[in-house]
């Protein structure tokens, strides 16, 4: 019996698309993309992708036609679609927020009650409004949302921010979060032994993507008499490597530093003595 691949479903286009890809792609797996291919066979790894509209991709999945998928947080919220989350991947990044036009004088979300609001997720946006012991008209419509104020349609919109420069363009403010989201790998809720086994092994190849993604290696040469202060500021994953240079009285430091304390820690090894420096991305990183 041939064995069969792990289907996973991907955005077609979209703001998921592309890092979704290379996700993948720094995986190394590799297929091949093109303008308008909906399936592609992988090379080297038990996958087989499809390329779908987000918005059909949970229910792709909870009908069985894919195993597994990449999916906005916002999507799987609206959708309430029966998919496990698997996976926070740490991209696509946003949030969606309540807008208004700049000249509404806005303090509280109870500002908003008894108006009419435009927005793509009419399901989200009604429990946060009812959390909120707000009551307000919501206009579902499917897409350029922030249109809806200049054109009469609604009072405020609710849609996806990322930098605010949409927002800002067509005279509205942000005013209120709703949720927060990213991508996630989802899967259906069952799945054969076999497709468990290659669903672990790529979350195996992910996480450690993921995990060099957020951290550097670094480098530097140091006196041996200021060893133990550079060490406290380099923990790396259990302790730095230290190797004596051939130059007496000095050695060489290499260990892992997260990026969000690169500059901090940077500074601190300068002033504690480290000099020459180096710091270099890292491909994988398995912990």
């Amino acid at each position: 019996m041939q064995n069969r691949n792990l289907k996973i479903a991907l955005q077609r286009s979209g703001r998921l698309s592309e890092p979704s890809i290379t996700l993948l792609k720094r995986c190394s797996i590799s297929f091949e993309t093109g303008l308008g291919k909906l399936r592609s066979l992988t090379d080297n790894f038990p996958l087989e992708i499809l390329f779908l509209r987000d918005d059909d991709i949970p229910q792709y999945i909870e009908d069985g036609v894919a195993d597994v998928g990449i999916v906005g947080e916002n999507i799987l919220s609206e959708k309430r679609s029966g998919v496990a989350r698997v996976e926070k991947l740490g991209f696509g990044k946003c949030r969606l927020a309540l807008a208004v036009p700049r000249s509404f004088e806005f303090s509280a979300i109870q500002d908003l009650d008894g108006k009419q609001i435009a927005t793509s997720y009419p399901r989200i946006l009604n429990d946060f409004l009812e959390n909120n012991s707000v009551t307000a008209d919501i206009h579902t419509i499917s897409g350029s949302v922030e249109i809806a104020p200049s054109i009469g349609l609604a009072d405020a919109i609710c849609d996806l921010v990322s930098s605010g420069s949409t927002l800002f363009s067509n005279g509205l403010k942000e005013v209120e979060t709703v949720m927060e989201s990213e991508a996630v790998l989802v899967s259906r809720q069952e799945l054969t032994d076999e497709l468990n086994e290659i669903l672990r092994s790529l979350l195996f190849r992910i996480r450690a993507v993921n995990a060099a993604s957020q951290n550097k290696y670094i480098l530097l040469n140091a006196p041996n008499d200021k060893l133990a202060e550079i060490e406290r500021l380099l923990p790396g994953m259990k302790s730095p490597t230290v190797m004596p240079l051939a130059t007496s009285g000095w050695s060489s430091l290499h260990s892992v530093i997260n990026e969000s304390d690169y500059w901090d820690v940077i500074e601190k090894l300068k002033a504690a003595g480290a000099e020459g420096i180096l710091v270099v991305p890292i491909e994988q990183m398995i912990r």
